[in-house]
């Protein structure tokens, strides 16, 4: 098994939702063969104001997972840029959160973890080896998101045996609790703010 280097950087005023656990979770669920070129995962203070989740490096070996603000909605990374098709749009309820309130942190990690992670994992698969330009060898920001979506798909598809909620989809009962709150801003919205 591939070993993976951590490195840490104290955010100011904002906090990293994921550790190195989680992730080691996460790639353990994987095949060895798509994070076989990662090397190191940073975690750093670079999101530019909540603008900028994660990135790889440009030898494609390293991802950063950006600290974040400690109240987020990260509901604005759902839909395509510029785009009004609603085939390109998620829900937030995929991660246990409603549009338009802030998101629990239960629900952020699911995000940073489930998409953010997995789409900068997909920018590190090689999808044309003969290619001279980087741009061309490794996968684009839409195959890296179509990486991100199938392999969610295919590890929430499966339950995990695992006491971490945030490697399981959003449970029944969160989505419950979910349509309660929106049911009750809907009938008293100013008890709502």
């Amino acid at each position: 098994m591939t070993s993976v280097r951590y490195s840490f950087s104290l955010p100011r005023e904002k906090r990293h939702y994921l550790s190195a656990k989680d992730i080691e979770v996460l790639l353990s669920r994987l095949p060895e063969t798509l994070w076989e070129r990662l090397r190191t995962v940073h975690f750093n203070d670079r999101s530019r104001g909540g603008r900028l989740l994660g990135y790889v490096n440009l030898g494609h070996r390293e991802i950063a997972i950006c600290a974040l603000p400690p109240g987020v909605s990260l509901t604005k990374f759902l839909a395509h840029p510029g785009s009004t098709l609603n085939r390109l749009r998620r829900s937030p309820r995929e991660y246990g959160a409603l549009r338009g309130r802030q998101w629990s942190v239960l629900a952020v990690r699911r995000f940073m973890l489930y998409n953010t992670f997995l789409h900068e994992l997909g920018h590190l698969q090689i999808i044309d080896a003969k290619a001279t330009r980087l741009r061309r060898k490794f996968a684009s920001e839409t195959r890296a998101q179509e990486f991100a979506d199938d392999w969610r798909k295919t590890l929430w598809n499966r339950p995990f045996d695992h006491p971490d909620p945030v490697h399981n989809r959003a449970s029944a009962d969160e989505l419950a609790a979910l349509v309660e709150i929106e049911t009750n801003a809907k009938s008293d919205p100013v008890a709502a703010v």
